[in-house]
């Protein structure tokens, strides 16, 4: 059976949020019977973006990370829902609006936060994934296609056409400790939830300090190798992918032409360490 899906790619988000007016385009004021009722104009993000600072000074960078409904194939949601959520057989998982009316305890069954309450209609709701309009030979949902950097992507695929697609994209979960099997899965999530060791090697020669391009970079923990690389011609390095909170590694930075330079980092955020100083 083929189940739709949506791909999202963390470095191509721009935060522009065409995604949310979109949807509030297509769902406020708008009644799609056996869907959903009308979404508020205000207070609701059927798909919401946050926003991550990492790094400091000229070594920092910025991620947007959106955040629609899941999906899930093991959703709690629905199991938690006595019928008024239900996952469709093409992967859609849609709340019931008469079904879940006055059931506001259904809105924290989402580990996501991805269920909103209408204060107005009394009801639960979140994004439907456009059911209304997939059902209606649409090959996209409105937030895909308002998409203007194509980090948003909607594929409609066989379970191992999906899991093989997910290992050569190198897709990854929101929150795998959630055990929810998301049909939503990331691309370079990492850049959101992973954190880095960042530096600009420099020198003096003649009495001038300079950038020094082509030095060796050793990031080691626990007296074994974790990366190595060699500066740019700025003298930057950036090992990136590291788990936040991961404790202490040891960095040896090794210049044929000035000499070396060993400094121990304690890695909480994204740290970036200014000058390092080889001689």
């Amino acid at each position: 059976m083929k189940k739709f899906h949506m791909i999202i790619n963390v470095e191509r988000c721009e935060d522009c949020n065409a995604c949310l007016l979109s949807c509030k385009d297509e769902h406020y004021d708008n009644t799609f019977p056996g869907y959903t009722v009308p979404q508020p104009r205000h207070g609701q993000k059927w798909i919401n973006i946050t926003r991550k600072e990492r790094g400091a000074g000229s070594l920092m960078d910025v991620f947007y990370l959106p955040k629609p409904c899941q999906h899930c194939d093991d959703a709690p949601c629905v199991k938690k829902s006595d019928g008024a959520i239900t996952k469709r057989s093409d992967g859609i998982v849609l709340i019931d609006p008469v079904k879940a009316k006055g059931k506001k305890q259904l809105v924290g069954t989402c580990p996501y936060g991805a269920i909103h309450w209408n204060e107005e209609l009394k009801v639960a709701q979140k994004c439907t994934m456009c059911a209304h309009l997939l059902d209606g030979k649409w090959k996209q949902t409105r937030c895909v296609q308002a998409c203007p950097t194509e980090a948003l992507r909607m594929v409609y695929l066989e379970d191992d056409e999906w899991n093989a697609l997910a290992r050569q994209e190198k897709l990854q979960p929101l929150n795998p400790e959630f055990g929810t099997r998301p049909g939503a899965l990331y691309r370079n999530l990492d850049r959101f939830t992973k954190a880095f060791i960042a530096g600009s090697v420099t020198a003096a020669k003649n009495g001038i300090e300079d950038c020094v391009e082509g030095a060796r970079v050793v990031l080691s923990k626990d007296s074994k190798s974790v990366a190595e690389l060699t500066t740019d011609n700025y003298g930057d390095f950036k090992f990136d992918s590291l788990p936040e909170n991961s404790g202490e590694y040891r960095l040896t930075v090794e210049s044929k032409e000035f000499g070396s330079s060993k400094l121990m980092v304690k890695l909480e955020d994204s740290v970036y360490l200014g000058k390092v100083i080889v001689s």
